[in-house]
């Protein structure tokens, strides 16, 4: 399958994050673009994907819904596996996506050894206007600590709306975006920017890493 790399990734790296999209805008989105290339300038080499249904819209033009969700993991589980290849068995390997990417991500971590961390971009809690089905039941299977950075706007899950699960979000790690919506993009009265906000998650994301990811890895010995 073919992988966008940052260059970090060409240079031997020891930690390697994959990106998913997601469900409406392809790899190479602008909000994409930029979370890729803050987290390769916060030391974090990334690849990204695109699930199969991207993929013929990207060649013939037309919009497709998302795959069932077992050929979206088969699709992810096969780039892990390409990446493993790639990277060697001593590198870190950390899934992670914006909204569907990141909750394809975090399924996969709750089902498979060989991943070490989940980062979810705008995780999808929910549907919008549907706050009662929430998408966490499987969080107590993680096998990997697990960062999710939010926008408090966000309408697939906002601030208020954590109570009540607690137990669900006990191992996660929640950071909080302020004024933020799905996309990371502020009121346009705060004094900030969506680009400074992707730029703040990929800060979050470096924090997680060195935090949790790397010390569970030196904690286990391995």
């Amino acid at each position: 399958m073919e992988l966008i790399k940052t260059k970090g990734f060409e240079n031997g790296p020891d930690i390697v994050m994959i990106l998913a999209h997601g469900a409406g805008a392809p790899a190479d989105s602008p909000f994409m673009e930029v979370l890729a290339n803050d987290l390769e300038a916060e030391g974090i080499p990334n690849v990204r994907f695109e699930f199969p249904y991207m993929q013929k819209r990207r060649e013939d033009g037309r919009k497709r819904p998302p795959d069932r969700q077992p050929r979206l993991l088969e699709s992810f589980s096969q780039v892990v596996e390409q990446v493993r290849r790639e990277v060697g068995s001593d590198c870190l390997i950390v899934v992670g996506g914006k909204s569907m990417g990141g909750r394809m991500a975090s399924l996969l971590a709750s089902e498979y050894d060989g991943i070490d961390g989940v980062v979810g971009f705008g995780y999808p809690f929910h549907a919008p206007g549907k706050p009662d089905k929430w998408r966490t039941g499987h969080f107590c299977s993680l096998r990997c600590p697990m960062l999710i950075v939010q926008g408090t706007r966000d309408p697939f899950g906002k601030p208020e709306e954590m109570t009540g699960h607690e137990s669900e979000l006990e191992g996660v790690r929640l950071r909080w975006l302020e004024g933020g919506n799905h996309d990371f993009q502020p009121l346009a009265r705060q004094n900030s920017s969506q680009l400074a906000l992707i730029a703040a998650a990929a800060q979050e994301a470096r924090v997680f890493i060195n935090e949790r990811v790397r010390s569970q890895t030196l904690s286990t010995g391995e």
